[in-house]
């Protein structure tokens, strides 16, 4: 059916006058508040000026574009297909956890629950360095020197001493709970390397050491920083492997389990990637041997993070 010609007429009314007015203009600048500066074409139109000087049009909304939105990918999907990469071997488990720094975005990959074995003494010097804060102190000497041997050689007769002095698992749960690690349970009695944990906890342990945000002062956490700066050659793996050159600060963790002979493989640490820092925790067990977990937990914080580097 024809339209009428009363609603043609109308609908021709509708049109705005400024796009009659702009279809005889250029653009020729505009500022940031938003007005667009606009200049003549041959034969304007009588509402346009036929002198040669810009007239200005206000933009509005009909003349406006909207802008587009384009999608986003969530990183723990990316670090998903990351993971897809990495070589398991059977019977072996792996979870990985990576905070951008810069940007504050993370990811996890894996919510299982794993053994610590040596990552935990980072986690019992925070509790010591709670403590000493609590009470207005600095560490005495025999403390500084445990920690100096339990961080940097991981030493476990020094962890022993100050697993013992922080209260060992409920001391360390009291510890944590302040941190805000909500999946770490401290092993019975001496067995602090049976402290059992998660990656996403140990990222959150990692955010407490590094970032400016911490339970622990600044001093504690440069004290913190420093020692696991200083890790010894032999044990710079890990995510150490990720880094540039020397510019990281971890701690590594490895256990064979004397009911299965399988190891227990675990890394955690601050690395700088060109010029950006990240904070990776990878966690593994059911490993055949040792070379074989340090050759996953390495495959997994290279995995963690290309999720954000590759940005």
């Amino acid at each position: 059916m024809e339209p009428s010609r009363a609603s043609s007429r109308a609908r021709r009314r509708r049109v705005p006058s400024l796009y009659l007015a702009l279809a005889a203009v250029t653009v020729v600048g505009g500022t940031a508040a938003g007005t667009v500066y606009v200049q003549e074409r041959d034969a304007p139109l009588a509402s346009v000026s036929s002198s040669s000087s810009p007239v200005v049009v206000a933009a509005s909304e009909e003349a406006s574009v909207e802008p587009v939105t384009l999608p986003t990918v969530d990183p723990e999907e990316r670090l998903a297909e990351a993971m897809e990469s990495v070589r398991v071997a059977d019977g072996a488990r792996v979870s990985v956890a990576v905070l951008d720094v810069g940007s504050g975005a993370s990811a996890a990959y894996g919510e299982a629950s794993f053994v610590t074995a040596s990552i935990v003494k980072v986690d019992v010097l925070a509790a010591l360095l709670l403590r000493a804060q609590d009470e207005g102190r600095a560490l005495t000497s025999a403390e500084k020197a445990y920690a100096t041997a339990m961080i940097e050689r991981s030493d476990n007769d020094s962890a022993s001493a100050l697993w013992e002095t922080v209260g060992r698992a409920e001391g360390l749960a009291a510890a944590n709970e302040r941190l805000g690690l909500t999946d770490t349970e401290g092993g019975d009695g001496m067995l602090w390397g049976l402290t059992r944990t998660t990656a996403a906890d140990q990222l959150r342990l990692l955010g407490q050491a590094f970032g400016a945000e911490s339970e622990l002062s600044a001093a504690s956490r440069a004290y913190l920083q420093g020692l696991m700066g200083k890790v010894v050659e032999d044990q710079r793996w890990g995510v150490s492997t990720v880094a540039d050159g020397s510019a990281c600060a971890l701690k590594n963790g490895w256990l064979p389990r004397s009911t299965t002979g399988l190891w227990v493989i675990n890394s955690v640490g601050r690395v700088t990637v060109d010029g950006r820092e990240f904070l990776v925790a990878a966690l593994s067990d059911g490993n055949a041997t040792k070379e074989d977990g340090v050759a996953l937990v390495e495959a997994a914080a290279k995995a963690a993070v290309s999720v954000f580097a590759r940005e």
